[in-house]
């Protein structure tokens, strides 16, 4: 299976010489999450992947899923995405294109993700000017549907979006 640029066999070794690197075990539970990951296609939640995870391997424990969530993400396998509600959204990274524009549905919280190229110049323009180097940016707009005002329904919440 490959994603982008990306192959799931690829981020598999790069999971497993994270651990490695941190001096973590590779466990039938972590890989349990890390497949249940990667076969998401939209944002999910840390209780969403535990139900996904728990399908693979019943043993898998909540516990285990909020250890490993910040570790998939330090490793730079998952993007974790905060929409300002009290709940973080996660995707897996299966892009080599970091710069991702988040566009939130206010009607149905859906997480669309754009390619933003331009993030780049803008993170180095912007942090240059003050003689500081970027570490990270995001780009989020919060928009409201016009098909869910105009027909009081919206499809888009289970589209996936183009780039």
């Amino acid at each position: 299976m490959r994603f982008g640029h990306v192959t799931i066999d690829d981020c598999r070794e790069k999971f497993k010489s994270y651990l490695v690197k941190h001096n973590l075990r590779m466990t039938g539970q972590r890989m349990a999450i890390f497949e249940a990951v990667f076969k998401e296609t939209s944002h999910f939640t840390a209780e969403e992947l535990l139900d996904k995870a728990r399908e693979i391997d019943r043993t898998v424990s909540r516990a285990t899923v909020y250890r490993s969530l910040p570790i998939l993400v330090e490793g730079n396998l998952v993007r974790e995405v905060d929409i300002g509600s009290s709940t973080m959204y996660y995707m897996p990274n299966t892009e080599e294109d970091p710069h991702k524009a988040q566009v939130i549905c206010n009607d149905c919280q859906k997480i669309f993700e754009i390619s933003a190229p331009f993030l780049q110049w803008y993170g180095n323009s912007v942090s240059g000017k003050l003689g500081l180097t970027p570490i990270s940016q995001r780009l989020q707009v919060t928009a409201s549907c016009e098909e869910l005002k105009a027909n009081g329904v919206c499809k888009k919440g289970n589209e996936v979006p183009e780039q």
